[in-house]
């Protein structure tokens, strides 16, 4: 694996952790979960022959601190970070951009507050709930994640919150414990470290936002919507399925379910490639 450059940027509340590889048209990669820069090294090496390669460490996530711990988050500010990195990295060039998961909330969302900055974003899997004609019933599930945190602890609201997004026939399985490369290893643990924040505050914002949809309508030629193969009935899966067809654009469909880009990183990095040159 090739060593990134790293750097740091200071931002309204936080500093932010970056980390930048390869030559060519800037590729910003924005993490989602519980993950940061590192959940890219899989494919960032692949995607550097061709792009100048930056990822980030969300604030308040691993090596990205906060002025203030106790701040709440908001999905405009966490897309103003990304747009200062861009701004950093590229300036006076638009990017193209892919996120997923909740990072692929804020890309949607960098897309409508800085269109031109952005030359494409490919947008795995949002959770843009709201969206959803059925939308009440998930703010209810975010609600009882909330819920149980508060009185039961991290790891129940954990079982409540992951029992919500799967299938309805899908019944929970204990994960297999395997040994994990040192790599691997530190990289799991850092995400471990971050659940609390990301269960406690990235949830409960980044599930209540509601994209500007006329906005996107407007901005569909730029905006690639992509869920994973697996994940055909799991709540992420929905609203990039039902804004694709509200816009009028193909659904792209990545090896995988919403953890595609760790499961099938070579194949995950090579679709992304092709779509990413449109």
């Amino acid at each position: 694996m090739t060593e990134p450059t790293i750097g740091s940027l200071r931002v309204d509340g936080a500093t932010l952790h970056y980390e930048v590889r390869g030559h060519g048209p800037l590729l910003l990669l924005i993490p989602g979960g519980a993950g940061g820069a590192a959940s890219f090294d899989a494919v960032a090496d692949d995607l550097a022959a061709e792009y100048t390669v930056a990822t980030y460490d969300p604030r308040g996530m691993s090596r990205s601190t906060l002025a203030d711990p106790g701040a709440e988050q908001r999905v405009a500010e966490h897309a103003y970070d990304a747009f200062r990195v861009l701004e950093l990295l590229s300036p006076g060039e638009p990017a193209r951009v892919f996120g997923t998961s909740s990072g692929a909330i804020v890309a949607v969302h960098l897309l409508t507050a800085r269109p031109g900055h952005v030359e494409r974003v490919v947008a795995h899997e949002p959770p843009m709930v709201e969206v959803l004609p059925d939308a009440s019933g998930h703010r209810a599930l975010v609600a009882r994640v909330a819920e149980t945190l508060r009185t039961e602890g991290l790891m129940p609201a954990m079982a409540v919150f992951a029992a919500g997004l799967k299938k309805d026939s899908d019944t929970a399985e204990p994960a297999a414990s395997v040994g994990l490369p040192p790599q691997a290893a530190a990289r799991a643990e850092q995400t471990m470290a971050n659940l609390p924040y990301f269960v406690g505050r990235i949830v409960p914002a980044f599930m209540s936002y509601a994209p500007d949809i006329n906005r996107l309508e407007a901005l569909s030629d730029r905006l690639v919507l992509a869920c994973g193969d697996g994940s055909r009935g799991e709540l992420p899966y929905r609203p990039a399925a039902f804004l694709a067809e509200r816009l009028g654009t193909e659904l792209q469909h990545f090896p995988g379910g919403h953890t595609g880009l760790t499961t099938h990183p070579a194949e995950f990095g090579e679709l992304l490639r092709k779509v990413l040159r449109g």
